[in-house]
């Protein structure tokens, strides 16, 4: 076992699903130096999904505060720090310029980043030491690699997120554990040309309905999903085969972060684009139907099985760039208008058919 390090700290402001990401980095750093101060720098809504996660110390970085909230940083980091004044090891996990600068004000010996393929908007300047050049790996692993320059590997990958018991109290209050399969549908990234048409939506949930299923709307308080939703309940068709049951449960705005995950546990297939819930969703150990065009599930699809995904990356790559997505550089996104409706509503339907046969009891 290589020396242990007296202190690391992790930065890693946003989004959801890649702070997830992040956890079974810290998984491995605390098997491996169970006495080791971890402390992470992160965002304000990525905090509250994991607070509670056991052997790491937050730091709240709200990126609206610019270079003033920089500045506080820097001053509360050297009050924790104490005499010793700088952390032993940086792991600069955000390429974003912001993220970059904010590094700056961060005080440590080691500054490890991204390889040289992975790196933008002046990266290279903000650290010392860059993680294994490994193209095609999951965003995951990638994150993962940052403790090899440590001399660890992450060998085990295990989340664990922190759901505390009343949130799992809440789920369980929304649907009775009647038998009836759940599809959940989170339909709205954060990145609104990854988005699906909410008609199509429907007509999967419609199927799924007419297949014996129970279909639950979940989702933000944004108005982008509230307009959504609204339209995928508009689209669906009410099955009057069914008089005692309520088909369709609207969940939208009315979870908190700490309750998502917990949410997200009850469901057998979760159906969404690439999004932070589909993140969560992997986490949890629930299989994801995901909706992919406009990026690839190779590198950012759910981690641990992706045989409900649909794929149409390389159609996106050869209608909207001209070429093959296996000639594309690594991570690259085809967000272009339309792009989405390259996903057909077959497409989907043949996806949750794959998880109905494979899982039939």
């Amino acid at each position: 076992m290589p020396t242990a390090p007296h202190s690391i700290c992790l930065l890693r402001l946003s989004a959801l699903g890649d702070v997830t990401h992040v956890v079974p980095l810290v998984r491995t750093l605390r098997a491996a130096w169970p006495r080791v101060e971890l402390s992470w720098v992160i965002g304000k809504g990525e905090r509250r999904l994991l607070e509670g996660l056991e052997g790491v110390e937050f730091v709240e970085y709200d990126k609206k505060t610019g270079l003033a909230g920089m500045r506080a940083l820097r001053r509360e980091l050297r009050d924790r720090l104490g005499p010793q004044g700088r952390f032993d090891v940086l792991l600069q996990m955000q390429v974003a310029a912001r993220a970059n600068l904010l590094s700056a004000f961060i005080p440590a010996t080691r500054r490890i980043g991204y390889d040289r393929a992975r790196s933008k908007d002046l990266h290279g300047l903000f650290v010392n030491e860059r993680i294994p050049d490994r193209p095609g790996i999951h965003v995951l692993d990638a994150l993962g690699s940052f403790c090899e320059p440590l001399g660890l590997r992450q060998d085990d990958v295990r989340w664990d997120l922190p759901v505390p018991d009343d949130a799992r109290q809440w789920a369980r209050a929304q649907w009775p554990d009647d038998g009836r399969p759940t599809l959940l549908v989170s339909p709205c990234s954060s990145h609104e040309r990854r988005n699906w048409r909410p008609e199509r939506y429907a007509a999967v949930a419609d199927h799924a309905v007419s297949r014996g299923w129970r279909v639950v709307l979940c989702g933000g308080r944004s108005d982008l999903e509230r307009r959504t939703s609204d339209a995928i309940l508009a689209a669906m068709v009410t099955p009057t085969s069914q008089p005692t049951h309520t088909p369709v449960l609207d969940l939208v705005g009315k979870d908190t972060l700490k309750q998502l995950p917990a949410l997200l546990e009850r469901g057998q297939l979760l159906m969404t684009p690439d999004s932070g819930p589909m993140h969560i969703a992997n986490a949890m150990g629930t299989k994801v139907l995901g909706l992919h065009a406009a990026s690839n599930p190779a590198r950012s699809g759910p981690y641990s099985d992706r045989r409900y995904c649909v794929d149409r990356y390389d159609d996106a790559a050869r209608r909207f760039l001209g070429k093959p997505a296996a000639t594309l550089r690594w991570g690259t996104k085809i967000e272009h208008d339309g792009v989405m409706d390259l996903v057909t509503v077959d497409d989907a339907i043949a996806a949750f058919e794959r998880y109905v046969r494979e899982h039939r009891s």
